[in-house]
């Protein structure tokens, strides 16, 4: 076989001087953009794989007092006592209903709103409405129950009180205080809190596509209406399947300050997710094995949904992760 001799590589296969000093000049252009992007890659490694050595807790009678080497290896029973136990498929249950709620419902929200932001002409009015959606994803869910707690009390919440002078009821409604009622509501209020986070994406995304087209489609005596259906959505369609994707890698998880802030012993049917399930049969009473464990079992789960979803996602032709 010949030789192919590439530019800047030795015979060898190491790092050619070419290609070293390419590097180096491309560290010197940019090493503020290099420095800012080491610190969330260190926050990653730090906190996401250098964790990886602990998961072995999951499979041993873990005692912090003990540590590793004292700790006895039980090897997958802990798993057993989890799956034989009706509170974590309770548990369960309720994080995959809730979640696949919040992505049927969460996830078509921000897509429509910044095709609305897009085709406003209104310049003014667009920012001030880009910053009011914006600002709810930036406050803790402390802060978002609170005031919501304080709107939608059924006597004297704000929501209630205009909803009976209009004539539209005649008693409160228990918007947090009734599981049903409640199950609406803490939907409702989740898309709200992080639709705007995603609208951000989403208008990236479009206003990266070729301002060419939609003065084709308009020649073509194409509507606002078709422009959107024929040029916009398909511009963005894989910023779509990509949030998609990786949405569907935490239907499995659960968000324990959300749950929290919403805790009412009323709607505990409900609220009682993996989140509540890991802090109270886990952390709040010392089984950090079995808290390990449930942890491991949603992160596999949350992968192999992923991997699903992108093998699906290139057999129909679209780009996935990987």
């Amino acid at each position: 076989m010949l030789a192919v001799n590439t530019p800047g590589a030795r015979q060898d296969g190491r790092v050619g001087e070419g290609q070293f000093k390419q590097v180096t000049a491309a560290l010197k252009r940019d090493w503020q953009l290099y420095l800012l992007l080491s610190v969330p890659v260190i926050f990653v490694i730090v906190f996401k794989y250098a964790a990886y050595p602990g998961l072995r807790i999951a499979f041993m009678d873990y005692k912090p007092a003990r540590g590793f080497d004292g700790s006895e290896w039980v090897g997958m029973d802990i798993f057993v006592r989890i799956f034989n136990d009706a509170d974590f498929f309770r548990a369960l249950r309720n994080s995959l209903v809730f979640n696949f709620l919040d992505l049927a419902v969460g996830f078509p929200t921000p897509i429509i709103l910044a095709i609305m932001l897009n085709e406003l002409r209104f310049k003014v009015f667009k920012r001030v409405s880009q910053t009011v959606l914006y600002l709810p994803h930036f406050l803790s869910w402390v802060i978002v129950a609170s005031v919501a707690y304080s709107l939608f009390k059924p006597e004297t919440g704000l929501v209630n009180i205009v909803l009976k002078d209009l004539g539209l009821i005649s008693a409160g409604i228990p918007f947090l205080t009734e599981k049903w009622h409640w199950a609406a509501s803490y939907l409702i209020i989740a898309v709200w809190q992080g639709m705007g986070w995603g609208t951000i994406i989403y208008l990236a995304a479009i206003t990266g596509i070729n301002g060419e087209l939609y003065e084709a489609a308009t020649v073509d005596g194409a509507g606002r209406f078709r422009r959107i259906w024929h040029v916009t959505l398909p511009g963005i369609r894989p910023t779509m399947v990509t949030l998609l994707i990786m949405n569907l890698g935490r239907v499995m998880g659960s968000n324990f300050e959300r749950l929290d802030s919403f805790f009412n012993v009323q709607v505990v049917d409900f609220q009682y997710q993996l989140a509540i399930y890991i802090y109270q049969k886990g952390l709040a009473g010392g089984n950090f094995s079995r808290a390990t464990a449930v942890g491991l079992f949603q992160s596999l789960v949350g992968l192999l949904l992923v991997l699903a979803a992108d093998r699906v996602s290139k057999n129909l032709g679209e780009s996935g992760l990987l």
